[in-house]
């Protein structure tokens, strides 16, 4: 009986001590960083702009918003007595300043050679143009600006 509680006994002990390790002291698993950490906010209608040379582009137009930016939120409980906010105008969705953020992108976009949006550097070039205009004449928060969909004629 004793040999028997002399293997037991450190079985168990050992047992315990690591659900002890495992619950109580061990740190937990880090949860992986999501890659984007906004939201990507399509914009609903797509653009057609005149480019140089009698050209034209047909794009959709997605922004990346910062995390801590509400606006979506705010425009969702803003308007009627029962929290309905006020229905947009067809091909605008409910981001406060749309109208705005799309006169900037047809303004950055418009009598710019093709290229500009067939080559990655013109694509990035005009990306980033098109945020530094929008953090200077709106108050949406935007981290990053994306062409969903280009097609150049």
């Amino acid at each position: 009986m004793t040999s028997k509680l002399k293997i037991v006994v450190p079985v168990v002990l050992l047992l315990v001590l690591g659900g002890v390790y495992k619950f109580v002291l061990a740190k937990p698993e880090a949860l992986p960083t999501p890659k984007i950490a906004g939201t990507v906010y399509v914009l609903p209608k797509e653009f057609l702009v005149n480019l140089a040379e009698g050209r034209f582009a047909k794009l959709g137009v997605a922004l990346i918003l910062d995390p801590k930016d509400h606006s979506l939120a705010d425009a969702a409980t803003a308007g009627g007595a029962h929290g309905a906010a006020p229905k947009p105008p067809e091909g605008f969705g409910a981001l406060p300043q749309e109208a705005v953020i799309r006169d900037i992108v047809t303004d950055t976009l418009t009598d710019r050679a093709n290229n500009d949006l067939i080559e990655r550097e013109g694509r990035e070039g005009l990306k980033k143009r098109i945020m530094q205009a929008i953090t200077k004449r709106t108050d949406v928060h935007v981290e990053d600006v994306l062409f969903t969909d280009v097609a150049v004629q």
